[in-house]
């Protein structure tokens, strides 16, 4: 593979990545509509809460609350690194295991269909795909590895 394919690559990842987060963070908060408008899947943080609950079954739903701030702040955090491209290597290795989590999760809870449906592992792979790149052009990686 050519270096400017690689390079376009490697951003269109981080980016889809990103914004894959930021989405559903922006989702839960209602930022993409009330819950029952088209194409929201939550709406407001309390339907989230009761979805992470069910994702997360096994678990008891004292700490549901809990889970979901947690996942809300990685998503946010690993979202910014993949925009700014700080610590790729070990931020796109981190949302591989964040899917990894929530594919796993949604087995558990719903069967293997939904994360297969979601492209939950496939988001993962390619997470893990991301970690393999030995150069991030446009990041603050690169900016760094210069000074």
């Amino acid at each position: 593979m050519d270096s400017r394919t690689l390079t376009f690559a490697q951003l269109f990842l981080r980016l889809a990545l990103a914004v894959s987060f930021l989405s559903a963070v922006a989702d839960r908060l209602g930022l993409w509509g009330l819950a029952g408008t088209a194409g929201v899947s939550w709406g407001n943080w309390e339907n989230f809460v009761i979805y992470s609950n069910a994702v997360n079954s096994y678990l008891p739903a004292s700490i549901g609350q809990v889970l979901a701030i947690f996942a809300t702040a990685i998503e946010v955090v690993l979202a910014v690194l993949l925009l700014v491209g700080y610590q790729l290597k070990w931020t796109a290795i981190c949302s591989g295991i964040l899917l990894v989590s929530f594919a796993g999760s949604l087995s558990i809870s719903f069967g293997v269909k939904p994360p297969l449906d979601y492209s939950v592992w496939t988001g993962a792979a390619a997470s893990f795909l991301l970690s393999t790149v030995s150069f991030y052009e446009f990041s603050l990686d690169e900016y760094l590895s210069k000074k």
